[in-house]
């Protein structure tokens, strides 16, 4: 019954997420942390990472969540290393020098999602 619980909570999150990165305007990007903070669990951006891989086949604009330095972490999931950055680009993302996007013009911060309860992390625990 633990297992069951388990695998519920992580479709839920899973399915908010997918909730929010439905919403990511074209020419904007999020981040796996900002995602993760409007779900409700701050500290759980890689797990938007591994919400991102199991939706690579939907119609999902997943090539719009990037690292929080604008870096394309998830490039290697598309099958072609440069589809992620071509798909953003014909969108209108600008890219700085070093291949990151430019953050400071093209950051989307996804609302919060009503109706989710705030997770706190202990303190003294390490990010």
């Amino acid at each position: 019954m633990q297992k069951r619980n388990k695998i519920d909570k992580k479709k839920d999150f899973f399915d908010k997420v997918y909730e929010l990165t439905a919403k990511i305007p074209k020419g904007r990007v999020t981040t796996y942390g900002l995602l993760a903070e409007a779900c409700g669990i701050r500290s759980s951006a890689r797990t938007v990472g591994w919400a991102m891989n199991s939706a690579k086949e939907s119609n999902l604009p997943c090539h719009r969540v990037v690292n929080r330095n604008g870096t394309l972490t998830g490039k290697i999931h598309f099958g072609d290393p440069n589809l992620m950055e071509e798909l953003l680009k014909s969108e209108g993302v600008e890219f700085d020098d070093k291949g990151n996007v430019n953050m400071k013009k093209h950051l989307w911060t996804p609302p919060k999602l009503k109706n989710v309860r705030r997770v706190k992390r202990k303190s003294g625990s390490k990010s």
